[in-house]
């Protein structure tokens, strides 16, 4: 058989869940009913309003055809509208907004737009994966930044070396350390970016699953935020929508049109009845949204005592739908035993990066009943 990988494929770290996959393989063989902590995908199904507006959508002959490659300007307005509702933020829906196949695609596609080989791209450690590999991908160099926990799982810009460094991706909410960011800290960011000439790549795909009342900030909020950010939005956790594949990047309108000069060369957009259905998610009642933070709320408000009661050191996330929680040792050899020892399937923070090391990942993403058995199995593990 041939065999033609690419060099770039070859510097992608291992696929380390293959382990954890083959082990839940078989302990699912020997009969061992297991309890997912690990998986980011929403266990809620997506809103009738939402599916109802698909199936009219695809009744329209319109849907079937290639959409515009900017995505219909009803979606745009439609992103305008609610941007502004929520931040207070004018966008303007003909130059500073994308739509996009989930904000994965404009993640994962930003560095092909943006760097040169060999350019220098600031990547939070830990982080989502796609920051990373997105970077070898378009032959630039990643720079991990350490997220510590004594920093709040923010990084440390007096530390960092800028030189040579052309993008900085930062998620906040994030994921996975559930930290959040203030305007302090993101008005800290943007006068970094202008210093240093950096363009902010910011996803916010975490930015409606936020609790206690606290709503986290869009970094177009801060002042001269647009002169230097993108920023990207997923309909994926806030609609639980994660199979549709929605959501749009939005902020300063050169780096929104090199995105969109590099999509038209790639793909040809959303399917025009997904775009409909989110222009009803974003227009629509969003007591569906009021209403899936309580549920994350109460299942975060469970799942954080039950850890403490097992031991754990945990901190009560202010949003996300995860508990980054630290542990002794190797968190790949923990990960492992606890599936092992006690069914309960969560994600090792060394799959996020080298500063992932010592943390695993709890989701938010199980009921109620499975959360307090895995609570319970949790317990009778940590005392053998």
């Amino acid at each position: 058989m041939l065999q033609f990988e690419a060099e770039r494929l070859k510097q992608i770290p291992p696929y380390l869940f293959a382990r954890i996959d083959k082990l839940k393989e078989e302990e699912v063989n020997m009969g061992k009913r297991l309890i997912s902590l690990g998986i980011g995908d929403p266990d809620q199904p997506t809103p009738p309003h939402i599916i109802q507006a698909l199936k009219e959508a695809v009744d329209n002959p319109r849907t079937h055809g290639y959409p515009p490659y900017e995505g219909y300007k009803e979606i745009r307005d439609a992103i305008s509208i609610w941007y502004k509702n929520r931040f207070e933020v004018e966008l303007d829906p003909e130059s500073e907004i994308l739509p996009l196949i989930g904000s994965k695609d404009g993640i994962a596609h930003i560095p092909f737009a943006l760097i040169n080989p060999k350019d220098r791209v600031l990547v939070p450690d830990p982080g989502y994966p796609v920051y990373h590999s997105s970077t070898i991908f378009a032959e630039g160099v990643p720079v991990p930044v350490p997220l510590l926990s004594e920093n709040r799982f923010l990084p440390d810009l007096a530390k960092i070396d800028p030189k040579g460094a052309k993008l900085f991706f930062v998620n906040y909410p994030n994921n996975p350390t559930a930290a959040t960011a203030n305007i302090s800290f993101l008005s800290d960011l943007v006068s970094f970016a202008k210093e240093n000439k950096l363009v902010i790549c910011f996803d916010a795909a975490y930015s409606e699953i936020y609790f206690d009342g606290i709503k986290p900030p869009s970094i177009l909020q801060i002042r001269g935020g647009k002169d230097v950010a993108i920023e990207f939005h997923s309909l994926s956790k806030t609609y639980n929508m994660t199979g549709w594949r929605i959501g749009f990047a939005c902020g300063n309108k050169n780096l929104i049109a090199s995105l969109g000069k590099l999509k038209t060369n790639l793909d040809s957009g959303i399917f025009g009845a997904v775009q409909y259905a989110g222009i009803k998610a974003l227009l629509g009642d969003q007591i569906c949204v009021e209403e899936m933070r309580e549920l994350y709320q109460r299942r975060r408000d469970l799942l954080v005592e039950g850890l403490k009661g097992s031991g754990f050191n945990v901190y009560k996330p202010q949003a996300t739908f995860y508990l980054w929680v630290q542990i002794e040792g190797s968190s790949m050899d923990f990960t492992e035993r606890l599936i092992r020892g006690s069914g309960v399937v969560v994600t090792p923070g060394i799959g996020f990066g080298e500063y992932g090391e010592g943390f695993i990942r709890f989701a938010l993403t199980s009921d109620e009943e499975k959360l307090k058995e895995a609570v319970e199995r949790i317990k009778r593990f940590v005392c053998i």
